[in-house]
């Protein structure tokens, strides 16, 4: 035989193996599909998303744990503003009506 037949026959052989390779590739993932469909796919997607995505607000948490305690304080004002400031003897709500009444007589 000659050196280009022998080239030949080695070339289909590796091309049948590839062959072989793709269609059992294929064979897997239509069993893989038809065993769990699109929505489920979809959901177990944003379940590894939002694990991934806590796994990193927590590494985030953990460097930088005097920027998030004083974001945590400022929330904890803002909802407790009012108390505050009657404590102060400063009325939010009668400020606000205030404002109001000034605007509708600037008109």
């Amino acid at each position: 035989m000659s050196y280009r037949r022998t080239r030949m026959l080695e070339d289909k052989y590796l091309r049948d193996s590839a062959r072989a390779l793709v269609e059992a590739d294929i064979e897997h993932l239509k069993s893989d599909f038809a065993h769990k469909g699109l929505a489920e796919r979809a959901v177990d997607r944003m379940k590894e998303g939002a694990t991934d995505l806590y796994e990193e607000a927590v590494d985030v948490a953990e460097d930088n744990k005097g920027a998030l305690a004083a974001l945590v304080a400022a929330i904890v004002v803002w909802f407790a503003r009012n108390p505050i400031m009657e404590l102060f003897g400063l009325n939010a709500e009668a400020d606000d009506d205030c404002d109001e009444l000034q605007g509708e007589a600037e008109r």
